[in-house]
């Protein structure tokens, strides 16, 4: 099956911000990068919804036929606090903290990144390197840039020199940032001395006594520059120019912006075709935080034991929720969201369930090949997962109008629509097919309901002692009530 021959998709290109006709370096083949976690904490919900985006797309490609070499890395050495060239490794610091190696952190937090992503069903991708088993790869780039004349040795330390590198190229086309503007709006900062100038960046680090994580190079025991790591990985696995490099927003700048710098330093090409970047994910119109406790970590929300919502979401409403909006959109989580995700999940379950129980006709009064392509129109529009839903919920609408006999459908536009609308739910968006009764998040909800009711009966009979000692003993039990002019309803603390 090779569908990607009828199929024209188009991608917004951050680098030319604007939607360009998608055409593969390889016909047939298609090489995607993805920039991985850095595995020093619990995998942040705003992280998944940027792979889940880079899932959503893997998977299409996929099903349109492509032979597609999907690589996410992960990092697990050389990202230092503050994404800056001064300071602690995040992973070492975290072992500092916790006496214990870093390489126990990175194992930790390595395997709680993937039984996230396989509560949520996401696809592996092709390869999963690591920074730490590519430091002959970043040695060697380093030494490609320096023989290029776009980097300098300071004290065991290799810094990209931007200026000398902006004299034949264009630092910042990406983020459409000029480097004039970088240089009036930079300080001087401590940690930085050597360096010729503060926009400069570290390709390898020299490893003061104290630092656990160190490799021997051409320049001393050091470490690599989180930038160099991806550029490395990328290259090495889809070549020194491949199709799609995809993160989230808030690596634009710098870090894309020193890949593509590096690359075309050492090998004297961009190395990337198409640009995608994930938007950002908010909670409850404001940014996460943990410096403000604004946040919410993937567990807590599928367990229900967080401040913010009033129950526990199954995987899959999770996801829903996320493919309705389009990746480039900045997302906000709100508890009225995720319930009004979790109504319309269920609906789309319970009418791919009625499916096989609808009965045939001589003739169709519906279109179902125009409603498939517009399915695919959709995903080949930049990959709008919203308008897929909407054609979706347009098939849940045919579903219930054959079932109560004002629209019929033939055996085979009963097979096509089933087959349509079993591709995009579950191999395209990668939802799963579970009931509300399955789910079991509702199961809370309707314990809690029972006794909310016994309390307003309680009140009822003006027994006040029993209605407060309900809502006491909920408290303790960490369910909050809240009465207000709607009635009463709960929150898990």
């Amino acid at each position: 099956m090779q569908l990607f021959q009828d199929q024209q998709i188009k991608i917004y290109n951050s680098l030319t911000g604007k939607k360009e006709l998608f055409k593969p370096i390889n016909e047939g083949h298609i090489g995607m990068y993805v920039c991985g976690p850095t595995v020093y904490s619990n995998v942040h919900l705003g992280n998944v919804r940027t792979f889940m985006s880079f899932d959503m797309i893997f998977r299409y490609l996929k099903h349109l036929g492509y032979k597609v070499r999907y690589v996410r890395n992960i990092t697990d050495a050389g990202h230092l606090e503050n994404d800056a060239d001064a300071g602690e490794d995040k992973i070492t610091k975290k072992a500092r903290l916790e006496q214990i190696e870093p390489m126990e952190v990175v194992q930790r937090y390595t395997v709680d990144f993937h039984n996230i992503l396989n509560t949520f069903n996401f696809l592996p991708p092709s390869i999963e390197p690591t920074a730490t088993g590519h430091i002959i790869e970043q040695i060697e780039l380093i030494k490609s840039i320096i023989d290029n004349g776009f980097a300098y040795v300071v004290n065991g330390s290799v810094y990209f020199d931007v200026h000398k590198f902006n004299e034949s190229h264009e630092y910042g086309k990406l983020s459409k940032r000029k480097l004039e503007d970088l240089i009036h709006n930079t300080r001087e900062l401590d940690g930085q001395s050597d360096k010729k100038n503060p926009q400069d960046f570290a390709l390898w680090k020299k490893a003061e006594p104290q630092h656990i994580m160190r490799w021997p190079s051409p320049w001393g025991d050091g470490f690599p520059g989180w930038h160099l790591e991806c550029t490395a990985m990328s290259t090495k696995y889809l070549g020194d120019r491949f199709d799609i490099h995809g993160g989230g927003m808030d690596l634009k700048f710098p870090h894309h912006e020193c890949e593509i710098a590096q690359n075309e330093a050492a090998k004297g090409e961009s190395p990337v075709n198409y640009w995608m970047h994930a938007n950002m994910l908010e909670l409850n119109g404001q940014r996460m935080s943990k410096s403000t406790g604004n946040t919410v970590n993937p567990d807590e929300l599928l367990s229900g034991n967080n401040k913010f919502f009033s129950k526990a979401y199954a995987p899959s409403v999770i996801r829903f929720f996320i493919a309705q909006s389009s990746y480039r959109s900045v997302l906000d989580l709100t508890d009225d969201g995720l319930l009004a995700s979790e109504k319309g999940f269920f609906r789309l379950m319970d009418a791919i369930n009625q499916l096989d129980s609808l009965q045939a006709s001589k003739a169709s009064t519906i279109d179902i090949n125009a409603w498939k392509q517009a399915c695919y129109d959709a995903m080949n529009d930049d990959f709008n997962s919203p308008i897929v839903i909407a054609h979706l919920f347009e098939a849940v609408k045919y579903i219930n109008q054959v079932k109560e006999g004002v629209e019929t459908l033939t055996e085979a536009d009963l097979a096509l629509l089933k087959e349509t609308i079993n591709i995009f739910t579950f191999d395209v968006l990668g939802l799963e097919n579970v009931t509300k009764k399955e789910s079991g998040t509702d199961k809370l909800s309707a314990a809690v309901d029972i006794l909310i009711k016994l309390r307003q009966e309680a009140r009822a009979n003006r027994d006040f002692a029993l209605s407060d000692q309900i809502r006491d003993e909920l408290a303790n039990a960490g369910i909050q009530l809240k009465d207000g002019k709607d009635g009463t309803s709960f929150s898990v603390n």
